[in-house]
């Protein structure tokens, strides 16, 4: 390798060294003028000839940001693991006794939600050792409230059974949420209506959601759906066989 090459890599690699570890500006404050002109100018020539260095150094920077991303989501879990996992107010289902625990805050006007729905039912068919909380989490206006208003309503009045059957419904539900349509799919169920619209906006309802919201802030959780798996946080819509492929490796 030619010298001025080797200057050229030294000098590059001593200012990816220092960008790295905060180091670049005491760096600099500690050359003359002279020393400073020379290692800007050979950092310079050294990257319009090697351009691949800056990408090879921005993939870096992602893959240490995504870890340092993934182990503030597993602090962030371990601090509110209570409110999470056994808050008492939340629907659960699979297998309440299972050895994996998939917690999901929703939306049921969340189209990412809607397709993950039918996948998350496939997952606990396939394994029967899952145990399934749901957050009600409306974040996609008045009518999304309007319907976790219905569900929660439901479920503080006819139960679990008859949470889970409407909760589905409104998942494959494709036209406007109103409250003549929810009344009309309550009434489909057999529930009673009158016994569950004077239950929606009661505080007990509202409690559930506000405390559903409060935690989905502390966890810094901005869209549905978003999914816990034992101490990570699973941020937006995953196909099947990456749910199944998490699973195995929280269990292994």
């Amino acid at each position: 390798m030619k010298v001025l090459d080797m200057k050229r890599l030294l000098a590059t690699s001593a200012l990816l060294g220092a960008l790295a570890t905060g180091a670049f500006a005491a760096d600099l404050k500690e050359m003359n003028d002279e020393e400073r002109a020379l290692f800007r100018a050979e950092v310079r020539a050294y990257l319009f000839e090697n351009p691949e260095v800056i990408m090879q150094a921005v993939e870096i920077l992602q893959q240490r940001e995504q870890q340092q991303q993934l182990q503030a989501d597993v602090d962030l879990v371990t601090q509110h693991a209570d409110s999470i996992f056994n808050d008492g107010y939340s629907w659960v289902g699979g297998n309440p006794d299972g050895d994996i625990v998939l917690v999901e805050f929703l939306d049921y006007r969340c189209g990412y939600c809607k397709k993950a729905h039918s996948e998350v039912a496939q997952l606990l068919e396939s394994d029967g050792n899952i145990k399934w909380i749901v957050k009600e989490l409306p974040i996609l206006g008045d009518a999304s409230v309007l319907a976790s208003r219905f569900a929660v309503a439901v479920k503080q009045v006819a139960g679990g059974e008859s949470y889970h059957a409407v909760a589905d419904a409104l998942m494959a539900f494709k036209g406007d949420i109103t409250m003549a349509s929810l009344s009309r799919l309550g009434t489909t169920f057999g529930l009673d209506m009158a016994a569950i619209e004077a239950r929606m906006n009661t505080p007990e309802v509202t409690a559930e959601i506000e405390q559903t919201r409060a935690l989905a802030g502390l966890l810094q959780i901005s869209g549905t759906p978003t999914f816990v798996m034992k101490d990570e946080l699973l941020r937006g819509y995953l196909p099947l066989d990456q749910m199944q492929a998490l699973v195995a490796g929280k269990r292994g």
